[in-house]
């Protein structure tokens, strides 16, 4: 049986000699297993293995493509291409200072006496003093969760995983916006849960769309994200909050609130606020923090609370006992609130860089984001314009990689993670995206 890494290598010979050539549409998976008669499983890891070598970009369902393998574009670029890939696609938020001011709280729990307790195992509650902790860092907007209510997972993703897995079942209807967090399509897929696109508008999702699908068939849950939504970027404003809370409370219908970027807002309190008996909270320690320390927080009414922590154990999302107490002492130090704070600056800076190369087109960003909301100018279509993107060794996302429905491929749009280049990779990214939608498209097939 054929390696996956093996196989992989073989297609990165083809693309180092020019065989495959950058921007050219790789076989669907299905295809590609037929071609070098491995099983699909294998193939799946195949292009795993390619994307993580920066070989290549695209989404399932959506089409992979040949990234510039050398650094240099194969066609005639519009700029100077980047002297490597530049990441637009995941956010990965990293300020000056930021391992210095962190390094002091883990020395102190490397002492020995500290040592041995911080290492030691941890249920989903934590300890009291890691709850109460948390609740001060999950406040925001007026609003401090009640520590009791307060659970931790193994990373915001688990957090998320086990909220789902608490209110639905196998076959179950969980409603979701339009357009949502690609994770959760994943987590669903995995534990057999239907996604029920629902419509939004401007203000984030309508609640009218809720309980015309709970009418139509009864939905378990709604996953919602009221505070800079990913990918649109939007904040609910307080009346669209209030609207929610009621259509929840009057068709009694349970919601998991992805809190992950509301720090960058904390002066708006969460759905949470409105409708506590209704809502299973999730966020997480890496965004506010760094990108290695994975700690997940689920706040769940007492009636949900005992089915959210079995979840957990069950599903193996359990916490470990150092990052608890590691964020316990950063919060505590005043560690957790600098490094907010220095987020919030860098979002808004990133954000003005944004508005002042893409200010001419069709934008869709909150000013305290990491990401914004690019719909492309015709004749460019959200795929090509990705392929395209790709030679000039720029990975940006697609909107279908967000769309919730069977065929259902999105609007031609893209978003753009703004947190993980540095600023001057950033600007030159944006400048050379900007003259890219400004020109037409090449070879690529348009509708």
């Amino acid at each position: 049986m054929k390696d996956y890494r093996s196989v992989a290598d073989t297609v990165a010979e083809e693309i180092g000699a020019g065989r495959l050539k950058p921007g050219e549409r790789l076989p669907t998976q299905r295809e590609f297993a037929r071609k070098y008669g491995i099983a699909n499983s294998t193939a799946t890891r195949v292009y795993q293995e390619l994307a993580r070598r920066g070989l290549t970009v695209g989404q399932v369902g959506r089409g992979t493509f040949v990234r510039d393998a050398s650094g240099a574009a194969a066609v005639p670029a519009l700029s100077e291409p980047a002297d490597s890939r530049v990441d637009l696609e995941l956010n990965y938020p990293v300020v000056p200072g930021q391992a210095e001011l962190l390094s002091a709280g883990l020395g102190r729990l490397a002492r020995p006496a500290l040592l041995e307790t911080v290492l030691a195992p941890v249920g989903a509650a934590g300890t009291a003093a890691t709850r109460e902790a948390a609740a001060d860092l999950l406040a925001r907007g007026g609003w401090r969760p009640d520590p009791a209510r307060v659970l931790f997972a193994g990373g915001g993703r688990q957090a998320i995983s086990a909220a789902v897995a608490a209110l639905t079942r196998p076959g179950a209807r969980l409603g979701v916006e339009e357009l949502t967090y690609p994770v959760l399509k994943a987590i669903a897929a995995k534990l057999g849960v239907t996604l029920v696109p629902l419509a939004m508008d401007e203000a984030g999702l309508i609640p009218e769309a809720v309980a015309e699908a709970h009418r139509a068939e009864p939905l378990h849950a709604v996953y919602v994200q009221p505070v800079l939504h990913n990918p649109l970027s939007l904040a609910m404003p307080a009346d669209r909050l209030d609207h929610l809370a009621e259509t929840l409370l009057t068709c009694g219908i349970q919601a998991i609130e992805d809190a992950v970027w509301s720090f960058l807002r904390d002066d708006l309190p969460p759905l949470a606020s409105r409708a506590p008996e209704r809502t299973v909270l999730v966020d997480s320690l890496s965004k506010r923090l760094s990108p290695g320390l994975s700690l997940g927080f689920a706040v769940a009414p007492p009636d949900v609370t005992g089915r959210v922590a079995a979840a957990l154990r069950s599903g193996g999302w359990m916490p470990m006992r150092f990052p608890l107490e590691a964020m316990a002492q950063w919060q505590a130090d005043g560690a957790v609130e600098a490094l907010v704070r220095a987020k919030q600056r860098q979002a808004a800076a990133r954000q003005e860089i944004a508005r002042s190369h893409l200010g001419d087109f069709v934008i869709r960003a909150d000013p305290a984001s990491y990401y914004c909301w690019w719909e492309l100018p015709r004749p460019w279509r959200a795929d090509t314009f990705v392929a395209a993107a790709a030679r000039h060794g720029i990975a940006v996302t697609p909107a279908a990689a967000f769309s919730v429905g069977r065929g259902h491929r999105g609007p031609h749009a893209i978003r753009l993670g703004l947190a993980s280049p540095a600023t001057e990779t950033l600007t030159r990214a944006l400048t050379t995206l900007a003259d890219l939608a400004r020109s037409a498209p090449d070879d690529l097939a348009q509708d």
